[in-house]
C-alpha cells in the first residue's frame, strides 16, 4: 500500500459542490477521498486527490445520532462533481457531474 504524499504535494483537484436540503435534522456532511474522512461544509470547496490514477470520491451525512445520505464515485478525468441529498434521510445521496 503506498503512502500518501504531504498535502500541498498534489496537483489534480476536484471541485465538489454539496448542495443542503431543506431539512437537515442537524447533520453535517463528510467527504471521503479513497475510504479516509474529511469534515466539510455545505456549498463548494475543492479537494486534492491523486495524480495519477482513479479516486474514490464519497460523501456522506453524519449527526450525533445516526449517518446517512452516503453516495460516491470513482473520479477519473472528472473536475466537477454535485452532491445532493436523496429525498428521505434513510435514502442515499446522489454524487453526479453537473450538467452545464
Amino acid at each position: 500500500m503506498d503512502t500518501p504524499a504531504a498535502s500541498g504535494t498534489t496537483k489534480r483537484r476536484v471541485g465538489l459542490r454539496l448542495v443542503r436540503p431543506l431539512l437537515t435534522w442537524g447533520a453535517r456532511p463528510t467527504v471521503t477521498i479513497d475510504g479516509v474522512g474529511h469534515p466539510a461544509q455545505w456549498g463548494t470547496g475543492t479537494w486534492a486527490v491523486a495524480d495519477d490514477g482513479d479516486t474514490v470520491v464519497g460523501v456522506f451525512l453524519f449527526n450525533r445520532v445516526w449517518r446517512s445520505g452516503a453516495a460516491a464515485v470513482r473520479v477519473g478525468e472528472a473536475t466537477e462533481l454535485e452532491y445532493r441529498v436523496g429525498p428521505l434521510p434513510f435514502l442515499p445521496g446522489r454524487l453526479v457531474v453537473p450538467r452545464r
